[in-house]
């Protein structure tokens, strides 16, 4: 029989999210309660305490060690991701955003692209495929780096193993040429080729953070389905320093469900339903 000290009390719950969201700004509302409750009983087990409680009083305490708040956002933190997701931004990048970007690159210059919220690596792999298919009939260089606050994602976006069925998104094409199905069928799994995985980089970022460890040139930026979790303040700071991680003329791409309202668009264009550009004749950020 569960016990009052196998939760959080309200205080503890509250103090988790404000320590939460100022430092990744997530916004967990009190009816994510349970969902918290339930994933961190999980490092209470892997700490060996008693009960959620002696976790929640250690956390807010700083008795654990300082490693514990990077596995305490991996617990809350949600990884929704599929290859090919809306996948109307990779027929814009394809057939817009590349072809301009190219055009305006010195010649022999690399096109940069960053995938700011990457999760378990779905995206920046299907940004690579995109790329990667183009240059095999018109060569060109790029690189693609995904980012992402969870330690434990990255580990996977790493991996690139994947359920089976994540893959049926991919064009039969694109899934022959860069896709691995398992040596046991029965194992359910794919992986992404290693000519494609050594093509993608990964990192954590924290875009809560002042600044950023990427370069300020990026040709394109995808940000997609992570804005909702963070207020408006913190949705114009996020997108501000995105911003200056672009150069002019540069490519922002965010989710459907998401839109730049909160930001004051200075410098910035819509060309299309979550899709801006910067001016290609403005100053860069410091």
């Amino acid at each position: 029989m569960a016990t009052t000290r196998d939760a959080l009390s309200e205080a503890q719950f509250r103090r988790l999210v404000d320590l939460i969201q100022g430092k990744v700004g997530i916004r967990l509302p009190p009816m994510k309660r349970v969902m918290v409750e339930a994933r961190l009983r999980r490092r209470v087990r892997a700490l060996d305490l008693p009960d959620l409680a002696s976790y929640g009083e250690q956390v807010i305490e700083g008795t654990l060690s300082g490693e514990e708040l990077v596995h305490l956002i991996d617990c809350v933190t949600t990884n929704k991701t599929d290859f090919f997701r809306e996948p109307a931004h990779f027929d814009v990048l394809r057939d817009t955003i590349v072809p301009q970007a190219l055009a305006s690159q010195p010649r022999g210059g690399q096109l940069k692209v960053w995938s700011a919220a990457c999760s378990t690596g779905a995206e920046p792999y299907t940004i690579a495929m995109v790329l990667d298919d183009m240059a095999s009939r018109t060569p060109f260089r790029f690189q693609v780096m995904g980012t992402d606050i969870s330690t434990q994602v990255l580990a996977q976006a790493r991996r690139a193993i994947y359920p089976a069925d994540m893959a049926n998104a991919i064009p039969q094409a694109l899934r022959r040429r860069y896709v691995m199905s398992a040596r046991d069928p029965a194992a359910g799994d794919v992986r992404i080729v290693p000519e494609l995985r050594r093509m993608v980089g990964f990192g954590r970022v924290n875009l809560m953070d002042a600044q950023y460890p990427v370069d300020r040139d990026m040709d394109v930026i995808f940000c997609r389905n992570v804005l909702i979790y963070f207020d408006r303040q913190t949705q114009r700071q996020v997108l501000d320093r995105l911003i200056s991680h672009l150069r002019p003329g540069g490519w922002l791409l965010i989710g459907h469900s998401e839109s730049m309202a909160c930001h004051d668009n200075g410098g910035v264009r819509q060309i299309m339903p979550t899709v801006y550009q910067t001016d290609k004749a403005r100053a860069r950020a410091a």
